[in-house]
This record gives structure tokens, sequence and C-alpha cells, in this order.
């Protein structure tokens, strides 16, 4: 299957958290858009392994999103070497994305900048020949999305562009309350981490409308990217 987007996340709920209105919007638009989750959550303080691939199963039916893949890589403790590169790079070529998004470069938890430069070296690594991989004994062609963009999560990073998600906002706060034992509950007795505070819960929505705010519109996501963002003329910019 042919994706125009394929979405990387350290964790399942991190797409969801960092760009999930972009991806209910592009849905919308009709483009096909994929999620890989490198890891199960399974250090997270709430929860298990086993109620995190239900959450996310749960989310992606929210985003409306055609596949979503889990590559159970160690949670805390995956690497930026040849093993997690080839997985990735497998991916890509199965689902050959014309762009990737993925975790911030910088962020407070450090699977996020982790998973960020292991997507976007394999990216890279990807579209080069004479790295020869397979799936279900068939050889794979090489790939290289057309541009990798970087979401963002805990940090306010200053975006490189902004995405204008008005509309696309209670969807994606939607698929990130599908993962009901990470969140806010007034009636969880499950000890207290950073992401379980209402006020994390409302920053989904706050943060979304001050972006907005400052390209005049209602609500807004934000990237990063690593190379210069074009445009194709002075009539597409917002």
């Amino acid at each position: 299957m042919k994706l125009d987007i394929l979405a990387f996340g350290a964790h399942p709920d991190d797409v969801e958290l960092g760009c999930g209105a972009t991806i209910a919007k592009e849905v919308s638009l009709g483009k096909k858009v994929g999620i890989v989750d490198l890891t199960r959550g399974e250090l997270g303080t709430r929860g298990s392994a086993e109620l995190r691939d239900v959450e996310a199963a749960n989310a992606a039916k929210i985003l409306g999103v055609s596949v979503r893949e889990n590559l159970k890589f160690e949670d805390g403790f995956f690497t930026n070497d040849k093993k997690h590169q080839l997985a990735i790079i497998k991916m890509i070529r199965k689902y050959k994305p014309d762009v990737v998004l993925c975790n911030p470069i910088d962020d407070r938890h450090i699977d996020h900048p982790k998973g960020s430069k292991l997507v976007s070296d394999a990216c890279f690594l990807s579209g080069l020949l004479k790295i020869e991989t397979e799936i279900g004994g068939e050889q794979q062609e090489k790939w290289r999305p057309k541009q990798v963009y970087h979401y963002i999560q805990w940090k306010n990073i200053e975006p490189d562009f902004v995405v204008n998600v008005t509309g696309f906002i209670d969807v994606k706060l939607k698929s990130v309350l599908a993962y009901t034992s990470q969140f806010y509950n007034s009636n969880s007795n499950e000890p207290e981490t950073p992401i379980t505070s209402k006020n994390f819960t409302d920053s989904v929505v706050y943060r979304a409308r001050d972006l907005g705010r400052l390209i005049n519109v209602e609500c807004a996501e934000g990237f990063t990217s690593e190379r210069y963002v074009a445009v194709e003329n002075l009539s597409k910019i917002i």
C-alpha cells in the first residue's frame, strides 16, 4: 500500500499529541496516512503495554488512518543503530510515503529526540540502492520520502511552519483521550505524572488555539524542518 504520509512516534500517543489534527485534516482531504509506533510504551507509569495496544487501535480509528503498526522496540532503551534503522527502512519502503512526520529533535522525554534522529537517518538511508531489505521474502525497492517534518510535543519549540487545523482540534482531542490510561482522570488511583494533570490535557487545545491566533485562524499545529520549507508561489501562503 502506497501512503501519502507516514507518521512515526516513539510511543503510542506521540503522534496524536504532536500532529493528530493535521493527520485528521489530511485524511479528510483524501490523503492516505499511516502511523508506526516504535515502542509499546511499556515503561509508562500508568496502564500496560497490552492496554496501550488497544488504546492505539481506538485512536487510529478516530483519526481515520489507513494502517497502524508497532515495531516493538524496547521502550527507553532503543538505539540509533543498524538493526533499528533497517526496521524503519523496511516500513518506509513498504509504504513509500511522500512525507514522513516524526518526534521533535529536542524534547523532555529521551525517547523523543532519539526516535526523531533514528527516523530521520532511516529516511535518508532508505534511498540508498545498496542497502538491501526484504519483507515476506520479497526484495524491497529503495525509497526516500520527499520531506521529513518534526512535530512539537512537550517543549514550546519555535515552529518553522504551522498548519491550519481549524475544525479538526476536536478530533485530535478525542484521539488523545482514547488513551484512557495515560491522561487526566479525577477517579484514578494511579501515580501522577507530568501528563496526567488537567492542565496538560487542556494544553492540547490551548496550545493549538495560541498557534492559530498567531496566524489569524482558530487552531494550528507547528512543525520544524531540517531543510528549507519551500512554497510554489507567494499565493500559497496564508
